[in-house]
């Protein structure tokens, strides 16, 4: 099984302003004039882990990370103002032209796997390849699936901590509920929130328990800029029109891809993948059967490197690596 490549560190950070009041963190590691790949977040509001930079072979990529409007070492933290997917796919965009990259891999996973999808399916002609994991196709049945009833019924343990801070009153729109409290001007009240809607996920991102996967999701760092964030895009149908991503997936046909999900994945079960490789044919598809839903878990490493590793094969030559 293949594990990740050793920890690097990076060789230089920007910082780019977009839309006001917008300011955009960016790193580049490994091998500057190596095939362009940007990592995308998930989330949305998660912001990049250091870690994410060992998902490529170092000699072969130039490895681009990028934290998204009001998210991780972007700025403001957690700012909803301006930030919807559009905004974020154009941001893509302009980075590009910063970094002066005429086409690169997108690599992301969940939030990360869907935004991927909407910039390639928006700018073809920029994307050398996708790379995805636990996709994330942000339908109205996924958000209830994970956020109203659905996953509910395999960790009733922990949903007692989610939903249980909501009264009896607002339990049926359990996502309503959560945007009124972290939008709240009550700023204590706002982070109880996020930490409840923050932990709730990452317990369930995992096949088996990892206490440092639920540490991460609970620093209050973290947790007020995803909980906000994403409650947000939830409460705004993620800002994409109805079945906006397998309707334009044919815009995908001359795009090598791999779609990558473990089949235990109780954040975006296993049928968001599959109605993408039917919409998508021409991508590889791996179903993982000893894996969930984080980047974290050994299988979806292995996976993971595999990938990068055979598209790094596929453009060797042009790029001199």
């Amino acid at each position: 099984m293949l594990t990740l490549y050793p920890e690097l560190r990076p060789n230089v950070e920007h910082r780019l302003e977009v839309e006001e009041p917008h300011e955009l963190w960016i790193e580049e590691s490994g091998n500057p004039d190596g095939i362009p790949v940007v990592v995308v977040h998930g989330g949305p509001g998660g912001g990049c882990e250091e870690w994410l930079r060992q998902f490529f072979d170092p000699e072969r990529y130039r490895i681009i990370l990028f934290d998204q409007r009001g998210a991780g070492r972007s700025r403001p933290l957690a700012e909803l103002s301006g930030n919807h997917t559009q905004a974020l796919v154009d941001d893509m965009e302009q980075i590009r032209a910063f970094l002066g990259i005429e086409q690169w891999v997108l690599f992301g996973g969940s939030w990360g796997s869907t935004l991927s999808l909407v910039y390639a399916e928006t700018h073809p002609e920029r994307v050398l390849g996708l790379i995805l994991r636990g996709i994330f196709l942000c339908r109205p049945e996924d958000i209830f699936w994970f956020y109203q009833r659905g996953a509910s019924r395999i960790f009733p343990d922990h949903w007692e901590d989610y939903a249980g801070r909501i009264p009896d009153s607002e339990q049926d729109d359990l996502v309503a509920a959560y945007y009124r409290r972290l939008t709240s001007r009550n700023e204590l009240e706002q982070i109880q929130a996020a930490k409840a809607w923050s932990l709730w996920e990452g317990r369930c991102a995992t096949l088996h328990p990892n206490p440092r996967v639920v540490e991460h999701f609970g620093h209050p760092h973290v947790a007020i800029a995803l909980a906000r964030i994403e409650c947000h895009y939830f409460s705004n149908r993620s800002f994409l029109e109805p079945d906006q991503i397998l309707r334009d997936a044919g815009r995908l046909a001359d795009i090598p891809g791999h779609i990558i999900h473990g089949r235990y994945d109780m954040v975006c079960p296993l049928d968001n993948a599959q109605a993408l490789s039917q919409a998508w044919p021409e991508a590889e598809y791996t179903i993982l059967r000893d894996a969930g839903h984080s980047a974290s878990e050994p299988p979806i490493i292995d996976a993971l490197v595999r990938a990068t590793d055979a598209m790094a094969e596929r453009y060797a030559e042009p790029f001199g690596v």
